[in-house]
């Protein structure tokens, strides 16, 4: 979500903050501000509503000097995406920049406003600014007064500190959000992560939790959440190559759904030997399939529906039961876990905190613990007992697309090698399987070529206040999915239910202006699906059929508006390609009611916050 930047050296700091904000836009944000140390180490901000431009806008009216600054990208949490609320928050004595939530906030605020602080706007963040303050007041050093303010903070954060008066020092501290330190030449930089640090330098140091950072222009002290002087790592980071923009399309969106043949064929490569036919693992598991009692996934939004689909492929190719649940209630729930069971999360960011609280429950009932994400660097993937990671690259898309489908495919690959593990698979079946994965990226560059039909058809629905997605099996995990796009970027209403929940409430809103976008491959549940369609025909629905040329033969008689034929693909890999066309529906549909497909209202790239 919020991104933060921040630089001391001897450059003129708001332009490079300014650069390194833009890098942190796929984040998603509402509103950006920065402040620097002018002559005589005057602090003094610039903020704006709105999109940076905006900001930058204000800078060429008003410009900041100084070579040390602090820079955010707000994403409304408490109060309203104003300037007001913007970010950075200051007193006489600091400014502050913060992504995450302060639990506790009211409870400070009351008592900070006792002793006469006076608030300027309705964020949680400002209390850390009075509460940092007020220990100054008292005679504290910045340093001293940080170190005392931090343990009384509650909540998720990760924090930014630059200090009137003091242009050799910049402080940095993480609890739950992700901040990271970066290494240059007379010059030190503290970011949300390595992209934001790309254009400065490829050096970082990732802040453990509970740490704090003292940055000065010669190096940074690391300390733990004791204040114990500690080291951690110093890495050369690759962001340098995900510096990308939109090439030839128009939103970064539409380029990351093209790129996905690419990317799943880069991430199947990584976990199958393709000459071989077989899946080939680059890790030794820590475990063993065949002791598995029981595997439990949890994850967010898209990523959840990967492990939907997951679920069916490990109870159908592993003969292992499966819990699938959304982290934000797995977390809570306090569900049963037998020690030395398989606890897998997925995430793109590798940063999501309810699925991290979740991982933390798991390994506290000693489950084995397996992350799928893309950033192999993120507090998930430290805290995981194996990494498989997805190799789909920077996601700048707010809604995931070719993140999800290579969590898909790396899932399907771990599928795979349990079935073989644990007997249920032979040779034969687990070639025939990562044959048909294998074909996986052609049937996707297939499915791209069907994007003129899908224009046209969004047209239709664009006109349309609400829209069903019905689906069988791993069809039903993609109508979920399929409904959660067309919301996150149109704002058009839609659901999406299993097939056979069609006669249990939702064929009550079915008339003559309602679309049914049907999912179904020809597989051994098409024939129930197919029934379900009649059931809308009969009641004058307007049916979508996404299928192969078989089921499209099969269903003619009943009368579907649109039928979208994909090519024909094992019904158990259908998901990464019939991933293609629901993610095109949404995104031409938004198009055409002209959403900002990239960054759509209230929405954040990763959620760092319950």
């Amino acid at each position: 979500m919020c991104g933060i930047i921040g630089i001391i050296g001897r450059e003129p700091a708001a332009p490079q903050l300014i650069e390194a904000l833009k890098r942190l836009e796929y984040r998603g944000y509402d509103s950006a501000g920065v402040a620097t140390l002018e002559k005589n180490g005057l602090l003094t901000r610039r903020r704006a509503e709105g999109k940076l431009k905006n900001l930058e806008s204000r800078l060429s009216r008003e410009p900041l000097a100084g070579t040390i600054g602090i820079g955010h990208t707000r994403w409304a949490t408490h109060g309203r995406p104003t300037e007001n609320n913007a970010h950075p928050h200051a007193t006489d004595k600091l400014a502050v920049v913060h992504n995450g939530i302060i639990e506790n906030f009211a409870e400070l605020r009351r008592e900070l406003e006792a002793g006469g602080a006076k608030f300027q706007t309705d964020t949680d963040t400002e209390v850390v600014a009075h509460l940092v303050t007020e220990e100054m007041k008292r005679g504290a050093a910045p340093v001293e007064a940080v170190k005392k303010a931090l343990p009384r903070l509650r909540g998720a954060f990760a924090l930014a500190f630059l200090f009137a008066g003091e242009d050799d020092l910049l402080i940095g501290a993480r609890k739950g959000s992700p901040l990271a330190v970066g290494f240059g030449d007379d010059a030190m930089f503290v970011g949300s992560d390595a992209i934001a640090l790309a254009p400065f330098t490829d050096t970082v140091s990732y802040l453990e939790d509970g740490d704090w950072v003292i940055v000065t222009r010669k190096g940074a002290q690391i300390r733990d959440a004791k204040g114990t002087v500690v080291e951690r790592e110093v890495i050369k980071s690759r962001a340098d190559v995900m510096l990308i923009d939109k090439g030839n399309h128009r939103h970064y969106m539409a380029k990351e759904i093209h790129e996905q043949p690419e990317v799943v064929g880069h991430t199947l490569a990584h976990y199958i030997d393709m000459a071989a036919g077989r899946v080939a693992l680059p890790f030794v598991l820590p475990f063993d399939f065949k002791k598995l009692g029981r595997i439990s996934i949890a994850a967010c939004g898209t990523a959840y529906y990967a492990g939907m689909v997951a679920k069916y492929w490990f109870e159908r190719f592993a003969g292992v039961p499966v819990e699938v649940d959304i982290a934000s209630e797995f977390r809570y729930r306090s569900a049963p876990l037998a020690a030395g069971n398989l606890a897998i999360f997925v995430s793109q960011s590798g940063e999501t905190a309810d699925t991290l609280a979740s991982l933390r429950y798991a390994r506290e009932h000693k489950q084995h613990v397996l992350s799928v994400v893309n950033v192999p660097t993120s507090t998930i993937a430290r805290e995981s007992d194996i990494v498989v990671p997805t190799l789909a690259g920077p996601e700048i898309g707010v809604a995931s697309t070719k993140a999800f489908t290579c969590q898909l495919a790396a899932l399907a690959a771990l599928a795979i090698a349990a079935g073989r593990a644990r007997g249920v698979l032979n040779e034969g079946d687990e070639t025939k399987l990562v044959r048909a994965l294998i074909e996986v990226p052609r049937h996707m560059s297939e499915a791209l070529a069907l994007e003129g039909e899908i224009e046209q058809l969004a047209r239709a629905l664009s006109k349309c206040p609400a829209v069903l997605y019905l689906g069988r099996g791993t069809s039903f995990p993609l109508a979920l999915e399929g409904a959660l796009k067309l919301k996150e970027i149109s704002y058009i209403h839609a659901e999406g239910y299993a097939a056979g929940e069609l006669k249990h409430g939702p064929i009550a809103l079915i008339d003559e202006n309602m679309p049914v976008i049907v999912i179904a491959p020809h597989d051994q549940v098409f024939e129930k699906t197919a029934s379900n369609m009649q059931e809308v025909a009969a009641r004058g629905g307007r049916l979508i059929l996404l299928t192969d040329k078989k089921g499209a033969e099969a269903v003619a008689a009943a009368h579907a508006v649109t039928t979208l034929t994909l090519p024909a693909t094992l019904a158990t890999v259908a998901p990464l390609v019939y991933a293609v066309p629901v993610q095109l529906i949404a995104y031409h549909t938004a198009v055409i009611l002209g959403t900002d497909v990239d960054q759509p209202r209230n929405l954040a790239k990763s959620v760092t916050v319950e």
